[in-house]
C-alpha cells in the first residue's frame, strides 16, 4: 500500500533562483514571495551557501554543470529546471544535473507552487531509495561475509552445517550479532577465532 504525499507548509523556505537577468526572475520571485518563501537571486554560479537552500531554480536554457558547488546529479536540494527551450539537449542535461521538476518559462502568475511540491517528493523518494539500495547493500555484503566464515571454519575439517553452528556458538559467546562474528573471523584481525575454538 502506497502512503499519501505529505503537503508540507513552505512558509520561511529559501529558494535560490539560479538564472540570469530575464523578466522569469521577478515573475517566479512574486510567486514564491506570495507562497511565503524567501528568494535568493544568483547568477553565474550559485555561492556555497545555497547548500543552505531548501530549493533551487535553476536555467536550463543557459546553465552548465560548473555552476553547481556539488558532484554532477548529486544534488543536496531539490532542484527545479527553468526550461525555455526545449531542444533534446538542454533536457537531458537538466535531467543529468539532478532536476527533481521543471517549470516552463515564460513564467506567468502559477506553477511554481506545484512545481515545489513535485520536486520536494521527488528529492525525498529519491534519497529514501538510495537509503534503501545502500541497507540492501549492507545485507549482501554482510551475507557474503558469513559464507567467507563458514567456508573458513569448514575448510579445518567441519561440515558446513557444523561450521555454521560454530559460528552461532562464537556470536553468541562473544555477545555480538552473527554478521559481527562473520567479519572477526574474515576480518584482518582474526585472533578472536582462534580464542573461540
Amino acid at each position: 500500500m502506497r502512503r499519501g504525499v505529505r503537503i508540507q507548509n513552505l512558509g520561511g523556505a529559501l529558494a535560490v533562483l539560479l538564472h540570469r537577468p530575464h523578466p522569469t526572475v521577478q515573475a517566479l520571485t512574486r510567486q514564491l514571495e506570495a507562497i511565503g518563501l524567501n528568494v535568493a537571486i544568483a547568477w553565474p554560479e550559485l555561492p556555497p551557501t545555497s547548500l543552505a537552500a531548501d530549493f533551487v531554480f535553476f536555467d536550463a536554457d543557459m546553465g552548465h554543470s560548473a555552476q553547481f558547488p556539488w558532484p554532477e546529479g548529486e544534488p543536496p536540494v531539490p532542484l527545479i529546471a527553468l526550461i525555455g527551450s526545449e531542444a533534446p539537449g538542454r533536457i537531458e542535461w537538466s535531467l543529468l544535473a539532478g532536476a527533481h521538476a521543471q517549470l516552463l518559462k515564460p513564467v506567468g502568475d502559477s506553477g511554481a507552487y506545484s512545481a515545489l511540491l513535485i520536486a520536494r517528493a521527488a528529492f525525498d523518494a529519491q534519497h529514501a531509495m538510495q537509503a534503501k539500495i545502500e541497507e540492501l547493500q549492507n545485507r549482501v555484503n554482510a551475507r557474503m561475509t558469513v559464507v567467507k566464515a563458514v567456508m573458513r571454519l569448514a575448510a579445518r575439517g567441519k561440515s558446513e552445517a557444523e561450521a555454521y553452528a560454530q559460528l552461532r556458538h562464537m556470536a553468541m559467546a562473544w555477545r555480538i550479532s552473527f554478521e559481527e562474528a562473520a567479519e572477526r573471523i574474515v576480518g584482518p584481525d582474526a585472533s578472536d577465532e582462534r580464542d573461540a575454538q
